[in-house]
């Protein structure tokens, strides 16, 4: 080996050392345990190699086709590297390595792959059964996973059609185990609006922004018209006098414009009012009534923008038409346009 390797090994390793180990005796669960005692997940953090853990096999005729474990470190932490020491067997290690041939490392959040992070993906060659790997990245769950399905064809050494247990002596993960902090000693602070606090264990950078806010450090606040998560959604086009809507959350923290309500400004006024606040009632004169400033369309035999006004010598839908000019005076009845008097040349009274 090189000389320049070994410094690189060693440099490595003394910076894992300086970590915390954020998984010993922590809550560990999987998918499933193989009959008999003491194979409980658990073992994987007891700090003892001589217990493991053994889930039932996985592939062949097996009704299992995937496997895993995982811990739960107790809170999100900034995450430096995981280990696992694999069972090994004397004279076996061959067939020990090709059973945990092709696992996966993720981490999360919330426990579920289908919301992690990969943080490794082995293969095809096979893994060693002291395996270590360099895992940036922050989450509370640690989640080991192998699967051997059928019609699938798997890489040379990978044990298939055997008795697949999957045996964890020890998991070991190395981080910070106080949130917030990075640094090769974790004496450094995370920028103030990095999501859940953490970020990149070396370099501080954040993995994602606190809602309203956005940049590699999380530094810039999101531009006017969107906030949230990554600063992607936009405000509301009903906040009161275009005022920006809360960056964080979206609310129009000034009120709403005419015609809305709600925290967001997303409702229009219930029908039969409008303005501010929906303070204002609608006109019983209006057939309907525009929610903004309560603009009408007037019922048969009114008009004006309240329709507030009655017809006269007119008559009908916004007094549009007039009256027949026999009628007395030209008045009518404002709905229907029968004379009220007829003069005296001709029109009879309906």
């Amino acid at each position: 080996m090189k000389r320049i390797d070994i410094v690189i090994i060693l440099a490595e390793l003394i910076t894992t050392l300086a970590y915390d180990d954020l998984s010993y005796n922590k809550d560990a669960s999987q998918s499933h345990t193989s009959s008999g005692t003491g194979y409980d997940a658990g073992n994987a953090v007891d700090r003892n190699i001589a217990t493991c853990t053994r889930t039932e096999q996985i592939g062949g005729n097996s009704p299992y086709k995937t496997v895993w474990w995982k811990v739960d470190l107790g809170g999100v932490y900034n995450i430096y590297s995981v280990n696992i020491l694999f069972k090994n067997y004397d004279g076996y290690e061959s067939r020990q390595r090709g059973r945990f041939a092709g696992f996966s490392l993720y981490i999360s959040n919330t426990g579920s792959i289908n919301s992690s992070s990969l943080c490794f993906k082995d293969g095809p060659e096979l893994p060693p059964l002291n395996f270590t790997t360099t895992c940036t990245l922050s989450g509370r769950y640690v989640i080991y996973y192998n699967e051997r399905l059928n019609g699938v064809t798997y890489p040379a050494g990978y044990e298939v059609n055997s008795l697949v247990y999957t045996e964890l002596c020890e998991v070991t993960v190395k981080g910070c185990s106080r949130p917030g902090v990075y640094g090769k000693r974790c004496d450094m602070s995370c920028p103030n609006n990095c999501r859940y606090k953490t970020c990149h264990i070396k370099n501080g950078t954040c993995f994602g922004c606190a809602p309203g806010y956005q940049g590699t450090f999380c530094e810039k606040e999101c531009p006017d018209e969107w906030y949230g998560f990554d600063c992607k959604q936009q405000c509301s086009e009903h906040c009161r006098d275009n005022v920006p809507c809360n960056k964080v959350n979206g609310t129009c923290d000034e009120g709403c414009a005419a015609g809305w309500i709600g925290a967001f400004c997303e409702k229009a006024c219930e029908p039969g009012r409008y303005g501010k606040n929906c303070s204002h009632i609608c006109s019983s004169n209006c057939k309907t009534c525009r929610h903004t400033d309560g603009t009408c369309s007037c019922h048969v035999g009114w008009s004006g923008p309240n329709c507030s006004i009655g017809c006269t010598k007119s008559y009908g839908e916004n007094c549009q038409y007039l009256c027949h000019p026999l009628c007395a005076n030209q008045t009518c009845d404002r709905f229907d346009g029968t004379c009220a008097i007829a003069s005296k040349i001709g029109i009879h009274d309906k």
